[in-house]
């Protein structure tokens, strides 16, 4: 299994949408997201529709608009995004559990080959199905914290005032503060799972 330039920025996005989320920043400019990134909005947009489609983001037109996730960052797992994007998993057809396909091995059952590959299908799908966009968030704040490094978005300033109801806006301004101060503070004790908390060790 390759990831390609398209699943690679898709899970880019993500985390970066994530990362703004948790900052107090729920939406993002498609702009914003290519100038991190480095990427041609096109480019992007294109990923954007796949991962719109799946329910993974959610968009909203207008000045003031952009993308969100659309769903819980802990039920967004990167296995299936990268299935969206680039298909199985698997590094052969004849060990894909969502697209197997026979191959030219004339005994399957007694083949070595995919013996083997079913171990390195099965090691990879556990790893990519256990994590989530929440996991990874959360390491990577983790680091920014340890490093002592501003993370993206943290001080970001739009003003949403002229499309979002006062009292509402007031409601995100505090949001926002509570995740700077929760950043720029002590790291937080609870992780999202124990995975997470020691995979940035």
């Amino acid at each position: 299994m390759k990831i390609s330039k398209r699943g690679e920025y898709a899970l880019r996005a993500l985390i970066d949408l994530g990362i703004a989320s948790e900052m107090g920043w729920p939406m993002l400019q498609i702009s914003e997201l290519a100038s991190k990134e480095k990427l041609p909005i096109k480019f992007l947009e294109q990923i954007f529709t796949q991962l719109k489609t799946a329910g993974h983001i959610v968009s909203r037109r207008g000045k003031f608009g952009g993308y969100s996730l659309g769903r819980p960052m802990s039920r967004i797992k990167f296995g299936d995004v990268i299935r969206l994007i680039d298909g199985p998993l698997a590094p052969i057809c004849c060990v894909s559990h969502t697209s197997y396909a026979r191959c030219s091995c004339p005994d399957e059952i007694h083949c070595g080959l995919r013996m083997l590959m079913f171990d390195v299908r099965n090691a990879i799908s556990t790893i990519l199905d256990r994590y989530t966009l929440a996991d990874i968030v959360e390491i990577t704040l983790r680091k920014y914290r340890r490093d002592k490094v501003t993370p993206p978005f943290l001080n970001r300033s739009i003003a949403f005032n002229s499309v979002l109801p006062q009292q509402k806006e007031g409601l995100r301004s505090k949001r926002r503060a509570a995740a700077r101060k929760r950043f720029l503070g002590s790291p937080r004790s609870q992780t999202h799972n124990g995975r997470a908390k020691g995979a940035a060790q």
